[in-house]
């Protein structure tokens, strides 16, 4: 098996076996930065789920209602927030199934996701999402 060296935008090196696993994870990032939720759909498998319980209370999304609450956002980039991507790590089991604890911010808030992925006709998707968040201070544009 060939291993492929990654730099994410953070510069974090990631060891895998699969590049296309960190495609997948890249476009995810891309979509979140750019709000795309074209591209979320693709990332994610439409029997995907969504959890959050950091308020102490279940969150859980559907694809279907998640895609709706990201259409509605305001694009990281657009604002032209500091993108703060990060892959921490990916572990596989197999050859269909992955693990990727990744961190990202989005206006005032700073995540740890932890995403579940299955390759499915030769694709990989996220399967399900749950994560936590920090509050940040409000970003800060980019100067030009």
């Amino acid at each position: 098996m060939m291993q492929t060296k990654v730099q994410t935008k953070m510069q974090t090196t990631v060891q895998t076996t699969h590049p296309a696993i960190l495609q997948t994870i890249s476009n995810y990032f891309d979509a979140l930065y750019d709000c795309d939720v074209a591209l979320l759909q693709h990332v994610f498998h439409p029997a995907a789920n969504y959890y959050c319980a950091t308020d102490g209370n279940l969150l859980h999304l559907d694809m279907e209602n998640y895609f709706s609450v990201v259409a509605k956002r305001i694009s990281p980039a657009s604002r032209q927030e500091l993108r703060q991507d990060r892959i921490i790590s990916i572990t596989t089991v197999g050859p269909v199934t992955a693990f990727a604890h990744v961190q990202c911010a989005i206006a005032e808030k700073f995540f740890d996701d932890f995403l579940s992925l299955i390759c499915l006709d030769g694709r990989w998707q996220i399967i399900a999402k749950v994560f936590h968040y920090e509050l940040l201070a409000p970003p800060q544009p980019k100067e030009i």
